[in-house]
């Protein structure tokens, strides 16, 4: 079963400076599944597989059962945002993990 906590809902490399570390661009910011904002800066590496694959060490709730609703969540949301046009760079790799995603 999902739990839900607080998101930022929007949290991708340009909505994070480095040092200091700062989240930026809080007005989406509300409940989410637990691990939204993981599984959307997970998302947003996706073309990157070395990256990908650090922000799903970084994060365990990504793979785990509690994470699949948000994993899920995500990938459904930014295929939409493919539909629609945007994101195109990621639609193969969105594609991909939404079969990943339904194979669990």
């Amino acid at each position: 079963m999902a739990r839900w906590t607080a998101a930022h809902s929007d949290l991708h490399w340009a909505n994070l400076t480095a040092a200091p570390l700062r989240l930026l661009d809080w007005e989406g910011w509300g409940r989410a599944p637990e691990g939204c904002d993981a599984a959307t800066l997970y998302a947003y590496t996706l073309f990157q597989e070395d990256v990908a694959a650090r922000v799903r060490d970084a994060f365990p709730v990504l793979g785990s059962p509690a994470g699949l609703a948000a994993e899920a969540t995500v990938c459904a949301q930014l295929l939409q945002t493919v539909a629609r046009g945007d994101n195109l760079i990621l639609e193969d790799q969105l594609r991909n993990w939404s079969e990943e995603l339904r194979s669990r």
